[in-house]
Parts: structure tokens; sequence; C-alpha cells
């Protein structure tokens, strides 16, 4: 029979996995706080509906792609939650990047009320996303695979299964974005000195990204730093929230992190700095005496 799933939240990555869904042929309804996203989507060919309460009374699967833990709590538990919607047996699927003990406890919250729950953090990006390309670091109770393992392997190229209680996928989640931001921050201060010291920034891109000390994030974000691009598309603020959770997560067995610590101070400088809503490759701009690559222009 085929489930009816719905996703909430259509940003650079939601409305990739929505799309994906939807190719894949399943009947996908969406919400977006951005009536004017949802409606797009619906213009193409899925169901669009005015609250995420009503989304969630349609549907079998609901995909969370919300930004934080305090967006997906308000979401299901604060006026209009999808948690009082949604029938008895259905699944919510949780994407954002949270602190994996929040997570644990939400699948027993959400079992209190006869739901089932996975532990789904994402990685990958836009590009990713729009083409059904993601990766997934998943954790649950088999019952709530059983529902939707149809509806993971839509919308990802990879979906690891990390253990059967909620709470695994946010951990090795935790453990990317603090190789991701320490990438990035790494990144940027190399190709900062690089300025620094007047070597041409497209000659260094094309050799460090032809070296061994190419890094996917330097070939990646420093493609935006050389187009002097720094349009969102996972912004500073982000490795500010997620690098936190890094913290605190190793703050609670005492464990050191060195490196996770630096980054985090880079990229709250940036925010502090004015930088909070641009790319997080404006964590360069923390570094002083150098000229950054202005705008391409056609």
């Amino acid at each position: 029979m085929d489930k009816q799933v719905g996703v909430i939240g259509l940003g650079a990555m939601g409305g990739g996995m929505a799309r994906s869904l939807r190719r894949a042929g399943h009947t996908v309804h969406v919400f977006d706080v951005r009536t004017d996203a949802a409606q797009a989507f619906a213009a193409e060919g899925g169901t669009a509906h005015a609250s995420a309460a009503e989304l969630a009374a349609q549907c079998d699967v609901v995909v969370s792609v919300v930004v934080n833990a305090a967006q997906t709590d308000d979401l299901l538990f604060g006026a209009g939650g999808v948690a009082d919607a949604l029938r008895k047996g259905s699944v919510f699927v949780m994407c954002s990047t949270v602190d994996p003990g929040w997570s644990a406890a939400l699948e027993g919250r959400l079992a209190e009320r006869g739901l089932l729950y996975l532990d789904a953090p994402i990685s990958g990006g836009a590009a990713k996303a729009a083409a059904g390309q993601i990766t997934m670091m998943t954790a649950g109770r088999p019952e709530a695979y059983d529902q939707c393992g149809a509806l993971l392997d839509a919308m990802a190229a990879k979906v690891y299964r990390l253990g059967d209680r909620a709470g695994a996928g946010s951990k090795v989640k935790v453990i990317n974005q603090l190789l991701a931001g320490v990438h990035i921050a790494a990144a940027a201060e190399a190709m900062a000195l690089g300025l620094r010291e007047g070597v041409d920034a497209a000659a260094l891109y094309e050799v460090i990204t032809h070296s061994a000390g190419n890094s996917w994030m330097f070939e990646n974000r420093m493609a935006h730093v050389l187009a002097g691009d720094y349009t969102p598309l996972s912004a500073v603020d982000i490795f500010v929230k997620d690098l936190g959770i890094v913290l605190d997560l190793a703050r609670g067995s005492k464990f050191p992190l060195p490196l996770s610590s630096t980054a985090h101070q880079m990229f709250m400088q940036a925010s502090t700095a004015g930088f909070a809503k641009e790319d997080d490759s404006a964590v360069i701009k923390i570094f002083p005496g150098i000229e950054l690559p202005g705008p391409r222009t056609n």
C-alpha cells in the first residue's frame, strides 16, 4: 500500500528530499512556514498543507527537516503539534543535527503516544538532496524501519542503520560535524595565509585540490571564496550550533577536543562580526590584512 509521506521544512535539504520522494513515485505532502515554497512544490505535483498538524493527520510517515532541536520540539509538542495529529503507529523521522541524548529521550516521549521514531540526521548538501543521493545516519526500532525503509532509500544513496535505539545516528552525525567544521576552519586559515603571502588565490586552489593537503571542504568551500559568493548554502551559525553540540557531547565525558574548540571560536568570531547568515566559508573573513576575491561579473 502506498504510504502517505509528509516533509516538513523545504529548505536546501528538505526541498530536494521531497522532490526525490515524489520522483520515486511516492505521494508527498509538504509544509513550510514559507507558504510560497510549499505552493511551488504543490505546483510540481505534491500536496501543500496550511499547517504541520494538517499534514500529519494525512500521513503515515513525517520527515522533519527543520533547523534544530528547539524547532523540532515546538513542531511536535507546541500549539497545533504534530505529535497530537499523527495516528498511532505512524513514524516521525528526525533529520536535524541535535544532541544525541535529546534524540534518545524523544524516542521515549513519542513511544508514550504510540508513535514510532527514527533518529536520522543527514549529510550531503543541497545538490545531493535534489538527486536523492544524501547520506542518512539512522537509528531506531525495527518497526520504524519496516514502515519507512523504502522512503529512506528514495531520499538517500546511503542509509546507515547504526542501532535499534535512537541516539546512535545523532552521535555519528555529531562526529561528522566535528570534522566538517574543523576542515572548513582549516581550509579558510590556509587560504587566508596564502592571500596574506601574496599567492594567487586561483593558483593556490588549483594546486591544493590536486595535492595531499586537499579535503572535500577545501575544494567545495574555497570555491565559494574564489567566486566571492557567500550566499548561504550552510550558514556560519550552523557551525556555531553544531560545533557547540560537539563540545557539549564531549564535555559530558570530560573528553578534550582542542581542534573543535578552536574551530568553534572561529565561527563564533565570524558570527559576532556580522557574518552569521552568510555561507560558512565566510569564516575566512575573520583574518586581518587580506584582500578577498570579489564577486565574479559576467
